[in-house]
């Protein structure tokens, strides 16, 4: 094979084009006013507290943590939990039944995969909710 009829490889760049027709991340600033060097500056916005400093921490990403979640979305739905900011209860069944499903395909996905305490916690939770879903169908 000849060096001629070797070509590699082609890296084309196919970022959109930002506001000042520049590939996005090669964003240049504007010069200050008065700035008569050329320079940019690289201005950051100043830092604000975000609305939610006063919220609670959340808490640990774990299986656990995260079958709970799921649980919870279920109550609410079943109408056990009220809605945070009007603190109304409102029931939605199929969104119940959606929730408890997904906790259920969890259990099946994970099956052997899971300690012993992780396996207690996703049967009583799965018991506990069929009841209530059972509970609340005609």
């Amino acid at each position: 094979m000849s060096e001629e009829n070797e070509k590699g490889f082609v890296i084309k760049d196919k970022r959109a084009p930002n506001k000042n027709g520049n590939k996005n991340g090669d964003e240049t600033r504007e010069p200050k006013t008065g700035d008569t060097t050329g320079k940019t500056e690289n201005k950051r916005p100043k830092e604000e507290p975000s609305p939610d400093a006063s919220r609670m921490p959340l808490p640990e990403v774990s299986f656990l943590s995260f079958i709970f979640s799921l649980s919870s979305t279920a109550l609410f739905h079943l109408g056990e939990l009220p809605d945070p900011q009007t603190n109304e209860k409102k029931k939605d069944i199929p969104l119940a039944k959606h929730a408890i499903d997904t906790i259920a395909m969890l259990k099946e996905k994970t099956a052997g995969n899971l300690t012993g305490d992780e396996e207690k916690f996703i049967e009583n939770i799965l018991a506990d909710l069929r009841l209530r879903y059972v509970k609340e169908t005609p």
